[in-house]
Parts: structure tokens; sequence; C-alpha cells
């Protein structure tokens, strides 16, 4: 809990465009910007398992998993693989069906220097060319977001 604390302390704007980044799959395969898929727009939600505000974004992204079918949705985290499976078995069951979301686990330890998250738990929306168009850390706005995917959509 001690990275939620120094992230809260810093004011920072987070990344208007999406970053270059370098993350792994939970299979261990490495996952980066070349990887994403084209013509999407992309949701990455920034967790730590522990966190009760993570938490509680996960369930109530959990509550929308149709709303989000349109994004490719990336929880990523610096926790262990079996500490992101859980968190996601209790808080997301749905969405960790859907094949649409995936893991990604920040071995390098560079999200926050990149995408400069606030606080925990940091969700960005970027359109498919990868322009900042929402970003929450605040989990009783999770609607926003959702709403925002679904004008996106239309």
């Amino acid at each position: 809990m001690l990275l939620a604390l120094s992230i809260r302390s810093k004011s920072q704007t987070p990344a208007q465009v999406l970053p270059e980044f370098e993350c792994y799959r939970l299979d261990n395969n490495k996952f980066a910007n070349k990887d994403l898929p084209a013509k999407k727009n992309y949701l990455f939600v920034f967790f730590d398992s522990d966190c009760d505000h993570c938490q509680l974004a996960a369930k109530k992204l959990d509550q929308e998993y149709k709303a989000l079918q349109s994004v490719a949705v990336y929880f990523v985290s610096l926790d262990s693989p079996d500490k992101m499976r859980q968190f996601m078995a209790t808080h997301a069951p749905h969405l960790k069906t859907q094949k649409n979301v995936n893991l990604l686990q920040d071995r390098n330890n560079q999200f926050i220097t990149k995408f400069k998250p606030r606080r925990y738990p940091a969700m960005f929306l970027y359109s498919a060319n990868k322009k900042l168009l929402d970003y929450e850390d605040n989990e009783e706005s999770v609607f926003r977001i959702v709403n925002t995917i679904k004008k996106e959509k239309k």
C-alpha cells in the first residue's frame, strides 16, 4: 500500500497520448503497444489487489461488462499473477471471462512513470488513435467512463 500513498502524493497529469509500454501477460509473454488491436478504444485499469477502492471499481466495471465489450480492456498491476487472478475472480468474475479483457503485469515498474496515474484505481480510456478520451481515479465515477464508452460506440 506504500506505492498507493506515493502515487497519491504526486499531482501529475495523466498521459494524454497512449505511451509506449511493455508489460507481461500472465502466461509470461511480453505485451506492448504493437500488440494492441487496431480500430478499437482501449481501457487501461491500473490497480492494486489489496486496494479497497480498486476492488469497488472492479465490481462496478464488472456490472457493466456488456457495455465494455466494444473496447479492449487491460487490467494492469504490479501484483503477482496469482494475486491478479484472485482479484479478478473475486471482484470481476464476468469480466475475467471476456475475450476483450486482459491481465497485464507491470514487472518493469513503468506504468506509473509512463501513464502518470494520480492514484489507485486509475482508469484511462484511449481512442483508437491513442488519444486520451477520459481519465478517472474515483471508483464512485466508473459510470462516467462507461458513459464515454457508450457514447464513443455510437
